[in-house]
């Protein structure tokens, strides 16, 4: 099953700024082979349900081997069994409206 999350790691204990964190974890999206946009406050990944679980679980992994303590992780989840959809479509979708005016 296809699965588009949304997802922001938080590394407790490790000072006020957790770019590298967040650095390590798009390298593991990356290195998945999953589609994944990176925006301000998180990561939206997209891909077959396993796969996108198994790098969250790494991105997990990795953050405490880096020194953190403790994660505090959000996750949103969307998934569709009517028709096929990807992030881009969904962006897609509301830029085309924008443009329309409708």
């Amino acid at each position: 099953m296809k699965v588009i999350a949304d997802f922001c790691v938080i590394p407790i204990g490790v000072g006020t700024s957790v770019s590298e964190y967040v650095a390590e974890c798009e390298r593991i999206f990356k290195q998945a082979g999953l589609s994944h946009q990176l925006h301000a406050y998180g990561t939206n990944v997209e891909g077959e349900w396993d796969d996108v679980f198994e790098a969250l679980r790494r991105c997990h992994e990795r953050v405490h081997e880096m020194g953190a303590p403790r994660i505090s992780t959000t996750v949103k989840l969307g998934t569709r069994n009517d028709r096929p959809q990807t992030m881009a479509d969904k962006v897609s979708s509301v830029v085309t409206k924008l443009d329309s005016g409708s």
